[in-house]
């Protein structure tokens, strides 16, 4: 077994996902997919590390930690993701638009739809899974894709296809990584800025496009 360790960075209690890992013993995979359920199905999640929780899944399953092998890991979180969208997409359609206007500030807010909802006017069901890969952004999602009334099917397709990648791509780059002693540490703590990164280095293609084919039409 690997007897690797990588150094626990400056967070404490339920917020350190490298001790919430340890600490589980047997059981860290099965918490682990416990917290992506939570922070992607119920809207008080929003606080909770996924990113980071994932990439140091990623590190400990390495190091013997997490004993289960990734073939088995990677599927479990994703399965664990997807479930946890069909919630919050089930909060929106039934209850969402209620939830958020009894308050009128914070988070929980008429005007966190209304972005929310800017976000997928913008990109279509793609921001279901751009989502996914950014902070808080991805708890929200699947309960204004349900209160703007997405189709289901539609919904269910970008959800799992973002379950897999962000799952594989995080817990992967934290395997990955590990094997270099250090740079674990350093990615870890930048994590979220590296996935935002990624994702508008992704968007920014799209929104020229858009951009463009605004101005031709409106010449037209």
């Amino acid at each position: 077994m690997n007897t690797m360790t990588v150094t626990a960075l400056p967070t404490s209690g339920f917020l350190d996902p490298q001790a919430v890992i340890a600490g589980a013993g047997v059981w860290g995979l099965v918490v682990v997919c416990a917290i992506v359920f939570v922070e992607t199905g119920l809207l008080v999640g929003f606080f909770l590390p996924g990113d980071t929780l994932l990439f140091f899944t990623g590190v400990l399953t390495l190091s013997g930690v997490i004993s289960q092998p990734l073939w088995i890991v990677i599927p479990a979180i994703a399965v664990s993701a997807a479930l946890g969208d069909q919630l919050g997409y089930r909060i929106g359609r039934t209850t969402g638009r209620r939830v958020f206007d009894r308050r009128d500030s914070g988070l929980f807010s008429r005007s966190s739809v209304t972005r929310t909802q800017g976000f997928f006017d913008r990109f279509g069901p793609a921001a279901v899974t751009i989502a996914r890969f950014v902070p808080v952004v991805r708890t929200f999602a699947p309960v204004a894709a349900g209160v703007g009334k997405m189709p289901r099917r539609v919904f269910t397709i970008f959800n799992v296809i973002g379950a897999v990648l962000w799952t594989t791509g995080v817990v992967l780059l934290g395997f990955g990584l590990a094997h270099i002693p250090g740079v674990a540490e350093f990615a870890a703590r930048y994590i979220d800025l590296v996935l935002i990164g990624i994702v508008v280095l992704s968007v920014v293609p799209v929104v020229i496009r858009a951009i463009v084919s605004r101005r031709q039409n409106a010449r037209v």
